[in-house]
């Protein structure tokens, strides 16, 4: 005994560093354990019943065992063999029968809310209807019912219904929004699959890729700003509105030879690649360079110097992404990221 208690006190420290460094791990914008919406109400009340059910178990089993190496240990001296007990009919129907019961408890309502989230809402006119493409390594959102297409940021109002249809235009990956909903798979092949979600209260929340996709997995971020239903509308209105394009006619030209044979910004350009319309209003440059005039971290800075920093050297932030490396001078990507940072949206 006094061999185990020296080892566990050389473990001690150990095991405190251990827990003190995975208290750490995470980020409250992208936990479950906040939900803030009906579905994700929904889905942490599963959570918090199965999580009930097992503290329950582990309690009963851990304390029982403690018991049992209490009660019928091995006393000083004692060399006997202890009493040979074949079974217990009634300790067996007692432990084979909780274990059902526990399962009823916990299986009904999983049944009852996996049926209930599987409701379609895509021929719900009352819903707003997004189809979501994921793409190695961005995402693409589009409103049909709208005639609206942009990317990174899904803008939705705090008033509706969201029905997604989602879709892969590569490989596997994985929509998921933490807070809001649950994930769906994007299947290869041209499978769709459908889910919905409603977020009552205004903000922005953080979305991932929850499958692994490749080397830039970890970066698939994008955005879900919610807004209230006037806001939303006059986004729609404003993405629908024609683009300038700069007076500056060598800047013009640079934007129709390097971005517009790709992207879209307003009425022109082709949307192969993300729509630009309104990129300098958006939280994220390249759903990961976080946008704020005040950076603290790496991956932070001003919109025009995000924007610098992706289209000198996309495969330094994001490691296989489609973008190329074009040969443009310093001054020539200054003009680009300095127009593209003036796109913005008032809603």
């Amino acid at each position: 005994m006094m061999n185990r208690w020296h080892v566990l006190k050389r473990l001690m420290p150990l095991l405190v560093g251990m827990v003190l460094l995975l208290s750490a791990c995470g980020r409250a914008d992208l936990s479950t354990l906040r939900p803030q919406g009906p579905v994700a109400e929904e889905q942490f009340g599963l959570m918090k019943l199965t999580i009930m059910i097992m503290v329950l178990v582990v309690l009963v089993v851990f304390a029982i065992a403690v018991y049992v190496i209490i009660r019928f240990r091995r006393r000083p001296g004692d060399k006997t063999i202890p009493v040979q007990v074949e079974g217990n009919h009634k300790l067996e129907i007692i432990w084979t029968v909780i274990p059902i019961v526990l399962l009823i408890i916990l299986g009904v309502p999983t049944v009852k809310s996996v049926f209930g989230l599987a409701k379609d809402y895509t021929h719900d006119p009352k819903a707003i209807q997004v189809h979501v493409t994921a793409h190695q390594y961005w995402w693409e959102f589009e409103y049909p019912n709208l005639g609206v297409k942009t990317a990174q940021e899904l803008i939705i109002p705090n008033d509706a219904v969201i029905s997604v249809e989602a879709k892969t235009a590569d490989v596997l990956h994985s929509f998921w929004i933490p807070s809001l909903a649950g994930k769906t798979d994007t299947n290869p092949g041209g499978n769709v699959n459908t889910m919905y979600f409603e977020a009552p209260k205004t903000g922005v929340y953080l979305g991932k890729c929850a499958e692994l996709c490749g080397p830039s997995h970890s970066l698939m971020d994008f955005k879900v700003k919610v807004v209230d239903r006037a806001s939303f509308d006059r986004w729609v209105a404003a993405m629908k509105n024609p683009v300038q394009l700069p007076d500056d006619q060598q800047v013009a030209d640079l934007l129709n030879k390097q971005c517009l044979s790709c992207h879209a910004i307003g009425d022109k350009g082709v949307q192969l690649y993300p729509n630009l319309t309104g990129i300098g209003s958006r939280q994220a440059v390249a759903g990961i360079l976080v946008n704020t005039d005040k950076p603290e971290y790496k991956n932070e800075g001003s919109v025009e110097d995000n924007l610098k920093r992706w289209i000198k050297d996309p495969q330094a932030v994001k490691p296989g992404t489609l973008m190329p490396k074009v040969d443009l001078t310093d001054d020539q990507i200054n003009s680009i990221a300095k127009y593209l940072a003036g796109l913005k949206l008032e809603y």
